[in-house]
C-alpha cells in the first residue's frame, strides 16, 4: 500500500504499530518484485502525459503483523521497504510454473499518496526457505484481519439512531425529565 513508509529500527527491522503483533519473520532470500501500472512521471519528465508501467525489484526480508504485510530490502535505495495492511491486498495466487520456481503473487488497494496504483501486483519468491507455511500463515493471518475489520464496521453501524424529543415534551413515557426544553437563565433569545 506504501512504498518506503516503514519506520526502520537500527537493525532495518520493522517498527512496530501500536497493539501490533509480530506472527512471522522470514530473514532473508527473499526476493520482491512490485509491479505499478500507470505509474506518475518521474520529477524530472516534462509535464503532461503518462510515466506508464514501473516494475521494481529488491532483495531482503519478510515480516507479517496481525495487522501489515511488510518488506524490507537489504540495501536497495528505490524500494526500502513495502508495507500493506492484510484487509488491502485484494487477491492472492501461489504460481507453481512448469519451467522455473515456484512464487506467490498478490494485488494491491493503494492507498492515497502511497505510491501505488490500481492494478499494483507483488511477486514473492524464495530462494530456498519456507514457501508453502509462509503463504499459509499469511494467508490465515489476512483472513483473520478481514473478520476483524468486517465486524468493527458492523459495529460502528449497528448502533441505533438517536433522535431529539418533540419540542414541547420535556418528560418520557415514564414520567422522568430527560431533555430539558426551556433555556437555562440568561440564555433567554
Amino acid at each position: 500500500m506504501a512504498l518506503n513508509w516503514t519506520m526502520l529500527g537500527p537493525n532495518r527491522t520493522p517498527v512496530p504499530l501500536p497493539n501490533e503483533m509480530t506472527i512471522a519473520n522470514i530473514d532473508g532470500g527473499i526476493e520482491l518484485i512490485l509491479r505499478v501500472p500507470d505509474a506518475p512521471p518521474a520529477q524530472a519528465a516534462t509535464a503532461g502525459g503518462s510515466g506508464g508501467s514501473k516494475t521494481l525489484k529488491a532483495v531482503g526480508k519478510i515480516t507479517v503483523t496481525d495487522k501489515r504485510f511488510i518488506f524490507t530490502s537489504v540495501d536497495e535505495p528505490t524500494l526500502e521497504s513495502l508495507s500493506v495492511p492484510l484487509p488491502s491486498i485484494l487477491s492472492t495466487k501461489f504460481e507453481q510454473p512448469t519451467f522455473g520456481s515456484n512464487y506467490f503473487t498478490f494485488e494491491i488497494k493503494p492507498a492515497p499518496d502511497g505510491g501505488l496504483t490500481v492494478g499494483s501486483t507483488a511477486e514473492v519468491r524464495f530462494k530456498d526457505g519456507p514457501m508453502f507455511e509462509f503463504v499459509g500463515i499469511l494467508e490465515k493471518t489476512r483472513e483473520r484481519a478481514i473478520f476483524m475489520k468486517r465486524q468493527e464496521t458492523e459495529n460502528e453501524e449497528g448502533l441505533p439512531v438517536y433522535t431529539s424529543p418533540t419540542e414541547g415534551s420535556s418528560t418520557s413515557s415514564a414520567g422522568v425529565n430527560t431533555v430539558p426544553v426551556d433555556n437555562p437563565p440568561g440564555y433567554e433569545v
